[in-house]
C-alpha cells in the first residue's frame, strides 16, 4: 500500500456512498484514515456510515451534496476545514452519472442532456479541486494523492453516448493537466486518473440483478488501484474478466491512430472499417 493510507490521515471522497467510491472509502477506514463521503443520495450515505463508525482512532463524516453545486461546495469546505485543519491526504472525485436525452430526441437536440452530464461528470470535479486544494498542498512533507475517475469512454469514445465520454475526456485531460502543475512544487503529491473497467456497480444493478461474470466487483477495481498508487502510475486502466490490459492498451493505440493515420473518427466500428480495425488491433505489439 501507499503510504498515503496510513492510520490518522484523512480521505475525501465523493460519490462516496455506493461502488467504486464507498469500496474505496472502506480501504481508507480498514487502514485507520478520517474519512468523508460526499454523495447525493442521503440514504446510502447513511447507510455507508453505519457499515463505518467513527472511534477514536477515525472519524466518519458526510455530506448530502449535488457536486455540480458550486455554493454547497462552499459550505462542506468551511465545515471540513474546520473538523480537519492538517488538510486533505486523499481526495477522489468519483461521482458522476449518466444521463440520457429526453424522449424523442437525438443527443443533438437536446442541450439539457450535455448541461447535466458536463455539469456533473466535469464541473463536479473541478469544483472539488477548487474547494480542496489547497488543503491537499497545504503540506509539503506528508505523502498524499489526488485521483480522478474516468472513463474508457472519454479516451477510445465509443458512440452513443457524445456527452459522457466528451465529460470523461474532459477529465481525463484535467487530470494531466493537474499532474503537471504538481509535479515541480508539490512533489509529495501524485495524482491519478483511474478508469474503471466493466464493473459491478448501482448504475449496473439497474440492467443486471447479479454480477456479470466478465464484471469485475468495486473491490477488484479498487485494489487494482492501491497497487498502482503504490507504484506511483498516473494512468489505472483497469481490466476486468473480459478484456485484458493489453487489449485495453491496443484499443486505446487503434484510437490514436485514426487521428495520426488520417482515418475516420471512431473507424473501429464504421461497417466499411470494422474488419480492418479488428486485424489491425490484433496486429499491434505492445512493448514494456
Amino acid at each position: 500500500m501507499s503510504a498515503v493510507f496510513r492510520k490518522g490521515a484523512t480521505a475525501l471522497i465523493t460519490g462516496g456512498a455506493s461502488g467504486i467510491g464507498l469500496a474505496t472509502a472502506q480501504s481508507c477506514y480498514a487502514h485507520g484514515m478520517n474519512v468523508v463521503l460526499l454523495d447525493k443520495n442521503q440514504e446510502a450515505l447513511s447507510a455507508a456510515a453505519a457499515q463505518m463508525p467513527s472511534s477514536s482512532g477515525n472519524a466518519i463524516s458526510t455530506y448530502d451534496i449535488d457536486v455540480s453545486a458550486r455554493d454547497v461546495w462552499k459550505t462542506v469546505q468551511q465545515d471540513v476545514l474546520a473538523k480537519y485543519p492538517a488538510g486533505i491526504d486523499f481526495l477522489m472525485l468519483n461521482a458522476g452519472a449518466s444521463f440520457k436525452p429526453a424522449q424523442g430526441k437525438t443527443p443533438w437536440q437536446d442541450p439539457e442532456y450535455f448541461e447535466k452530464t458536463l455539469t456533473t461528470n466535469t464541473l463536479g470535479y473541478t469544483n472539488g479541486l477548487a474547494a480542496f486544494i489547497d488543503s491537499v498542498t497545504s503540506a509539503k512533507d506528508k505523502p498524499r494523492a489526488i485521483v480522478l475517475t474516468g472513463s474508457k469512454q472519454g479516451i477510445t469514445n465509443p458512440p452513443g453516448n457524445p456527452a459522457y465520454n466528451a465529460s470523461k475526456s474532459a477529465v481525463k485531460t484535467i487530470a494531466e493537466q493537474l499532474s503537471w502543475d504538481l509535479y515541480n512544487n508539490n512533489p509529495n503529491i501524485t495524482v491519478h486518473l483511474l478508469v474503471p473497467g466493466w464493473t459491478y456497480t448501482g448504475l449496473m444493478a439497474g440492467y443486471f440483478t447479479s454480477k456479470p461474470d466478465g464484471a469485475w466487483t468495486s473491490e477488484q477495481v479498487v485494489e487494482f488501484m492501491n497497487k498502482k498508487i503504490a507504484n506511483g502510475k498516473f494512468y489505472i486502466i483497469c481490466p476486468d474478466n473480459e478484456v485484458t490490459e493489453e487489449t485495453d492498451r491496443k484499443r486505446i493505440v487503434w484510437a490514436t491512430g485514426d487521428l495520426v493515420h488520417d482515418r475516420p473518427p471512431l473507424s473501429r466500428w464504421r461497417a466499411d472499417w470494422k474488419e480492418k480495425a479488428a486485424k489491425g488491433i490484433e496486429a499491434i505489439e505492445i512493448g514494456n
